[in-house]
């Protein structure tokens, strides 16, 4: 028998993408435990997060996750135009353009191919 490890637990399957929306014209002071707080009224969130970009600055805009399609349904509709830290937020079902795609690619190469073989900072 072996010892129960943190990988052999079961896990939750990975959120329906179609109980997920977009929030955005978020000030760039705003958590993500402040924007669950808020979306929380209209349902059950599983996850929220606010994008931020590589300097870790918000981007101003979020995904908020939902237990279910209805509850997705019921902030687009309730919380669409209402205000989080003094700004109103536009709430909208997430098209999936925020993940993935049209990122700035890998910085490959870097520290690749240098010369020779020695450890220190030598002339090459």
């Amino acid at each position: 028998d072996r010892a129960s490890g943190p990988y052999d637990r079961e896990s939750r399957p990975p959120p329906d993408p179609d109980c997920t929306v977009y929030v955005g014209n978020l000030s760039w002071s705003v958590t993500w435990k402040e924007l669950k707080d808020h979306m929380k009224s209209a349902g059950n969130v599983v996850r929220a997060d606010v994008k931020t970009g590589a300097d870790g600055r918000s981007r101003g805009f979020g995904l908020c996750t939902y237990e279910t399609m209805e509850e997705a349904a019921e902030a687009v509709v309730s919380l669409n135009e209402s205000e989080l830290d003094g700004r109103n937020i536009v709430v909208r079902e997430d098209r999936g353009t925020t993940e993935g795609g049209g990122g700035k690619g890998s910085k490959g190469g870097k520290g690749e191919g240098g010369k020779g073989k020695g450890k220190g900072k030598g002339k090459g």
